[in-house]
């Protein structure tokens, strides 16, 4: 049985989609890394809303998710970008998810962080922007879960120069009642955090960032970077003080830097292993007995699927990791918060469902080739 799928030049071509899934089922808890997945939320495909309209979620779906991943050992990085902070889903919205979802995760034993930014904020001082972090910040820890102190669009635009920044982060790490882990999100993930850190060098930038790691020890468990520059996170990890964690949030490059080299590696944070997840905590617990090779054998095949899901514009690849969700049956339509399933053009994500189903990540291949066939019927593409 073959499907035709559309190219990017409007012609269409066959494909044999596989038969069988990749076998993959839970395991032992993951040793050699701490490996997070960012998760995306499942939209209420029945609320009567609008693109401007507060996000409607379905949380029954959503918290499933998450509970698949918990089942596989990877830790769920909650409320991140993925989770469409800023593309839909509101600080209201957000604050209901990280209560939910780390009220599941002490009931199931799993690990969670959750995002703390000033999204409920469109501009405002520097007073304003600390206020708006802490209040977030307030709400992940009394939830009980660990502090991701997300890059602000706010503080972006009205910091005047480095030294706002140390301000700022200084005063939320002095209050931190836990380590908590610092988010460099770059502006090809969101162009309204062009500048971060005080500079628009990324040299001088990576100072500054280093400057407000060491000041303050003790209160810093990792740094999560997501530059899409391997050679420069591998530079800032080395410069890192003892204990300090390196989380790659590298979607391009994530086998080589999780596997390392002989002066350290990269833990993990990553959007993409919302749909690698299972393939993901598999390749992990290889590389957990030491064996680089399996590891890179296992991950490396994934990365042309992740450098198509991100490609640019580069913050719309939530689009195809909800995608991937629906036609893997981890939830029953493909309606995102926000209307952004119109945020990817029908060619994108056939390649999407081609290269997904020939890494065998489809746990029913039948089911994900069927619901294939039917948004390609809506498109109008005749099998």
């Amino acid at each position: 049985m073959t499907i035709r799928l559309p190219d990017t030049d409007g012609a269409l071509r066959t494909y044999e989609p596989r038969t069988e899934p990749l076998t993959l089922n839970p395991g032992t808890p993951l040793t050699s890394r701490t490996v997070f997945s960012a998760a995306h939320v499942v939209a209420d495909p029945f609320a009567d809303t609008t693109p401007d309209s507060p996000a409607a979620v379905d949380w029954d779906a959503t918290l499933a998710f998450r509970r698949h991943l918990w089942s596989h050992g990877l830790g769920v990085a909650e409320a991140m970008d993925t989770a469409q902070r800023g593309m839909g889903l509101d600080w209201a919205g957000a604050a209901e998810l990280i209560r939910r979802s780390a009220a599941e995760a002490r009931a199931v034993g799993g690990r969670i962080a959750c995002g703390v930014g000033t999204d409920q904020l469109t501009g405002g001082t520097l007073a304003g922007i600390r206020a708006a972090y802490e209040e977030q910040l307030a709400v992940v820890e009394e939830a009980g879960a660990q502090a991701v102190l997300m890059a602000s669009r706010a503080l972006a635009s009205a910091a005047r120069g480095p030294e706002d920044y140390l301000e700022v982060y200084g005063h939320l790490l002095r209050q931190a009642t836990e380590p908590v882990v610092l988010h460099w999100l770059g502006p090809v993930f969101d162009p309204a955090l062009e500048g971060y850190w005080g500079s628009s060098d990324l040299d001088a930038a990576t100072e500054t960032f280093l400057e407000v790691v060491a000041a303050h020890p003790g209160k810093v468990d990792g740094i999560k970077v997501s530059l899409l520059d391997a050679g420069r996170e591998v530079g800032l990890r080395r410069r890192l003080p003892r204990g300090v964690r390196c989380y790659t949030g590298d979607d391009f490059d994530y086998p080589e830097l999780i596997a390392g080299d002989e002066q350290g590696f990269s833990h993990a944070l990553l959007g993409v292993f919302d749909p690698l997840g299972p393939l993901a905590a598999e390749a992990v617990r290889v590389l957990d007995t030491g064996d680089t090779a399996g590891f890179r054998a296992l991950l490396d095949p994934t990365v042309a699927l992740s450098r198509h899901l991100f490609q640019a514009p580069t913050r719309f690849y939530k689009t195809g990791v909800v995608f991937l969700a629906w036609l893997a049956g981890h939830q029953s339509h493909f309606t995102m918060v926000g209307g952004l399933q119109s945020a990817r053009s029908l060619p994108h994500l056939a390649r999407a469902y081609e290269l997904a189903d020939g890494l065998g990540l489809f746990p029913d291949p039948k089911q994900a080739e069927e619901r294939m066939r039917n948004l390609l019927s809506l498109y109008g593409v005749n099998q």
